[in-house]
């Protein structure tokens, strides 16, 4: 039986996050699917058994269950002594960035890809307000990004792993990523070429095909 299980599924960049960091730690870890588009976060036993907020990824190590993925992130960088702050400063900053892809990063962007590319809504005022509030915070990383390896250090710490929880996805939402934010783009490139690093989808199990 593997040391760590990750419940998640392969759509959910959230989940990704974890598993990104499980998987470039060398941690023993298996994932666990979550039927969530079949409504298994909102069902009473979900809620009562794994995470009461009603949400994955959720990890099990022992005894310990751990939701948020900006929670999961610094448990394992705690633990494993990888990709986390080396001094008090640093530790901030990873956090600073962090509550910034939570709250804007990731968020804008998986709610106008679920709405777009994965559920095909039309476009609407809706989409739109998202796709600019999306590009709003994806200028914020650009900037931030331009001269720089990594957006914490000179080398990569769970802040990146946050951030990048949603750049590797390639479903539609009317954005060029790539080509619209270069420094991004290239970020995400030295993100890829670590060591043991894999795509969402060949990291986490998906729906079953019928």
């Amino acid at each position: 039986m593997s040391e760590f299980v990750l419940h998640c599924f392969g759509e959910s960049g959230n989940s990704y996050k974890a598993a990104l960091m499980l998987e470039l730690s060398g941690c023993d870890w298996a994932a666990k699917w979550v039927p969530f588009f079949e409504g298994a976060t909102r069902a009473p036993e979900w809620r009562e058994n794994l995470n009461e907020m009603g949400e994955a990824p959720v990890l099990e190590h022992g005894d310990l269950t751990l939701t948020q993925s900006g929670v999961i992130l610094d448990y394992l960088a705690d633990i494993t002594g990888k990709f986390g702050g080396d001094t008090p400063a640093e530790k901030r900053e990873i956090w600073r960035w962090i509550l910034f892809d939570n709250h804007k990063f990731t968020s804008y962007f998986a709610t106008l890809r679920f709405l777009v590319g994965i559920k095909k809504f039309p476009e609407s005022p809706t989409t739109e307000f998202l796709r600019g509030r999306v590009v709003d915070a994806y200028k914020v990383v650009e900037k931030h990004l331009k001269g720089r390896d990594f957006l914490v250090a000179e080398r990569p710490t769970i802040a990146d792993f946050s951030l990048a929880g949603y750049v590797f996805y390639t479903e539609e939402t009317g954005l060029d990523r790539r080509s619209m934010f270069p420094a991004i783009a290239a970020w995400s490139d030295r993100i890829a070429n670590l060591p043991g690093w894999k795509a969402p989808y060949d990291l986490m199990p998906t729906a079953p095909t019928p």
